[in-house]
């Protein structure tokens, strides 16, 4: 276990020590796995060979390594690519928007900003998002009004200007900003051990701006606990945990961050740890949110990703919902995932397949327009 920084949250994991259980023989359960992808391809301003290299092995060993498996919808696994405003390149949106058409995933917006201002980062987003949705077909869209909609997540963990030095954001009521740009949900968090992670864990809550204070997201009101605060956004979590079944020198805990990288592939025993973690929404007890993070365009964490190991995580969950006649698995992407929080929110009692458009429909099946010259302006990456 990584001990740096665990007073911010400890005391929240203690509290709700006695809640954190494994389902019971004879309860349904229904597994809604994401994962949530800072996909950043241009990491460490490589060649451009080499960053293409990494959007085309995506491309081409997704579909062919996991095309063969299906969920409990007879739904292929999807990942979402939460890619980096600083880092466009219309290739490189094409390619994944190519995969994305096919089944497989959607695109949502991720940023690394430093010492910014609300009026820039407001400028910053309206563009960025009107261009993914332009000329790539990327998004979503509100049903009610067809209002452009993204998720995100914030590099360098510091959602809301969280970290205690200010660096790598530098907005304080980032919330406010990023909702009234069309972000339905963030999903940054979680970031244990880092000294951004939230006080709240294993939650999907509501929080809104503290006017002129970091960390606003650090509380909030739990989805489905009571009316949405007005000017709130919506934060889905990870799980986090101690890991005692896995222990450093034989005696401390392991963190279970829900991180999937070359030193944390998925793996079947990690299924009942997430699970345990029971990030839920209290009017569908039977449906277990697992949102998962990863690096997916790095090098370091491909043959994780992309190869063996995630094949046989896929093996291990189609053989658990053969044996078990009530565990369901549902890949999901951020989009369809918020879907599901909001449908639960609303005392949804059907099946998950027909509330995975709940609210939020994907833009993908619209034509992109003609390339447009504009592109936002971008920040150096970081």
């Amino acid at each position: 276990m990584a001990f740096r920084d665990v007073d911010r949250w400890l005391g929240s994991y203690l509290k709700e020590v006695f809640k954190r259980r494994l389902p019971r023989r004879g309860e349904d359960v229904h597994l809604l796995l994401c994962v949530a992808d800072h996909y950043e391809p241009k990491q460490n301003r490589p060649a451009a060979e080499v960053s293409r290299a990494r959007v085309q092995r995506w491309v081409r060993d997704y579909p062919r390594q996991f095309g063969r498996f299906h969920d409990s919808d007879g739904r292929t696994p999807r990942h979402s690519f939460f890619y980096p405003v600083e880092e466009y390149e219309a290739e490189y949106l094409d390619a994944l928007a190519g995969l994305c058409r096919a089944g497989f995933g959607e695109v949502e917006v991720h940023l690394h900003h430093d010492n910014d201002t609300a009026n820039n980062l407001r400028d910053t987003l309206r563009e960025f998002t009107e261009l993914l949705a332009e000329r790539h077909g990327l998004l979503s869209r509100r049903r009610h009004n067809g209002e452009l909609a993204y998720g995100f997540i914030h590099g360098n963990w510091s959602l809301c200007n969280a970290r205690p030095d200010g660096r790598w954001c530098g907005v304080n009521n980032e919330l406010d900003v990023l909702r009234e740009t069309g972000c339905y949900a963030d999903f940054t968090m979680l970031s244990a051990p880092h000294p951004t992670q939230t006080h709240k864990i294993n939650r999907i809550y509501y929080a809104c701006d503290s006017p002129g204070r970091p960390r606003s997201h650090d509380n909030g009101i739990n989805v489905g606990a009571g009316p949405r605060p007005e000017k709130s956004l919506m934060l889905i979590q990870g799980p986090l945990l101690l890991n005692w079944s896995n222990r450093k020198y034989g005696l401390l805990p392991r963190l279970e961050n829900a991180c999937l990288q070359a030193s944390q592939p998925a793996t079947d025993a990690r299924i009942d740890l997430w699970l345990r973690a029971r990030v839920q929404v209290p009017t569908r007890p039977d449906w277990f949110f697992v949102k998962l993070h990863t690096h997916g365009a790095w090098e370091a964490n491909h043959e994780v990703l992309l190869g063996q190991p995630m094949v046989c995580f896929h093996e291990a969950l189609a053989r658990r919902v053969r044996e078990e006649s009530r565990f369901h698995i549902h890949y999901v992407s951020a989009r369809e995932m918020y879907n599901l929080a909001r449908a639960a929110e609303a005392g949804w009692k059907g099946t998950v397949a027909d509330a995975l458009d709940f609210e939020l429909v994907s833009n993908l099946g619209t034509k992109p327009e003609v390339p447009i010259s504009r592109v936002p302006r971008l920040f150096q990456p970081c």
